[in-house]
């Protein structure tokens, strides 16, 4: 083995951050994914040097006729990628976090992937409560209105006993006093709900369809730490993030017939079979299980889009993702720990707008920030200490209309 493999000490938690970003859509510790298992993977190749000549271009290596690399492309008939712009240092703290990964049974110890109660909205435990003080606002203001009627009745009773003439109490119903504020208070609480719903009429916050097949969130990008570019590939580069095709499903789904996962539980807590599941993937695309090839033509997978915005509002995906430096948890909220996916954020003008007030933009070192020369110098000068969306222009009407 040559000596630069030994200089530096290799580093798992820096091997875990480059395996999530670079390997764990193909690759798992313990399972067969896209590629093979990486439990003891340096134990398989004869040289450490060819295999990181491995990583760094499959395809140079598969030329020199390697035995091995050759039985690899061969086994999974898919050509490992590239990646040039991993060093040997990156290489041996992945290889350090496998190891380390591999001594832990794999590293899914102490996840919980179950959810036999699922939990509920925080929204939807506000609106329970509002409605419930309502109620007994409503019930109590009824019975207010009773006990001034008792005491008016009661009054006359002791007026009547002392011989003091007092005329006879006026029912509730026909008091114009009680009358005017009921038709107050109604009109109120009517404007207050109609108001409401002016403001929220086209939103779809916690809209939560149900989908063709069941995805679990949870399972992939969550438990499986696959990337969510993998998938969206489209977020960093165009407008819309994009549903990913069938053939992305397959890449992984090729290998993957069964879910061995924890349970899987609906919004409404009913169990499901993940296995069934990617048999419903099969059907879609024409994919035999057992042949292990496509016997039957494929027809698109009917997805039902969850979060829309109106038709005359502009927003870039790639733009939030790559010059705003966000992460999908900002609009999407816990997009991992959720099995159905729903809308976590209003997605309303305000929101948006809020969003942009309150929010530092990732100034220093940003190409796409370059042409604000004098934020760059008073940020230098230290007459401001950050740059908001707000302050390049993230609050004008033609930024987001048009």
């Amino acid at each position: 083995m040559i000596a630069s493999f030994s200089v530096r000490a290799a580093d798992p938690s820096k091997g875990k951050a480059l395996f999530q970003s670079n390997c764990a859509s193909c690759h798992n510790v313990q399972k067969k994914l896209t590629g093979p298992a990486l439990a003891g993977v340096e134990g398989r190749w004869s040289d450490k040097k060819l295999l990181h000549q491995w990583i760094h271009n499959s395809a140079a290596v598969l030329a020199t006729g390697d035995q091995y690399a050759n039985a690899l492309y061969n086994e999974y008939k898919i050509s490992m990628p590239p990646f040039p712009s991993l060093s040997d240092a990156d290489v041996d703290d992945i290889l350090a976090y496998i190891a380390q990964q591999e001594a832990q049974g794999g590293g899914d110890k102490g996840k919980d992937n179950s959810n036999p109660n699922p939990t509920q909205n925080p929204e939807e435990g506000s609106a329970n409560n509002s409605l419930l003080f309502g109620i007994i606002t409503l019930i109590l203001a009824v019975v207010a209105l009773i006990l001034l009627q008792i005491n008016s009745n009661l009054n006359k009773l002791a007026a009547d006993k002392e011989g003091v003439a007092v005329p006879e109490p006026v029912p509730f119903y026909k008091n114009k006093a009680y009358i005017a504020l009921v038709i107050l208070v109604m009109f109120m609480v009517g404007g207050y709900f109609t108001i409401n719903g002016a403001i929220g009429l086209g939103r779809q916050k916690d809209y939560m369809p149900e989908q063709p097949i069941f995805f679990s969130h949870k399972v992939h990008p969550g438990m499986n730490q696959i990337n969510c570019l993998y998938c969206h590939a489209g977020a960093e580069k165009s407008k819309h993030a994009m549903i990913p095709s069938e053939n992305i499903c397959m890449n992984c789904h090729k290998v993957i017939s069964e879910y061995s996962g924890g349970d899987l539980f609906n919004a409404e807590g009913k169990k499901i079979n993940g296995t069934a599941e990617i048999a419903k993937l099969y059907e879609y695309v024409g994919w035999d299980a057992n042949a292990k090839a496509y016997t039957k033509p494929g027809k698109p997978i009917p997805w039902t889009k969850i979060h829309n915005l109106p038709d005359h509002v502009y927003f870039n995906h790639s733009q939030h993702v790559v010059a705003g430096k966000q992460q999908c948890q900002t609009c999407h909220g816990p997009i991992t720990e959720e099995d159905e996916v729903h809308q976590f954020a209003d997605l309303s003008m305000g929101w948006c707008i809020n969003c942009h007030r309150t929010t530092k933009v990732q100034f220093a070192d940003n190409k796409y920030y370059s042409i604000f020369e004098k934020f760059h110098q008073d940020v230098k000068d230290g007459k401001i200490d950050s740059v908001t969306v707000e302050m390049v222009g993230g609050t004008e009407c033609q930024k987001c209309h048009y």
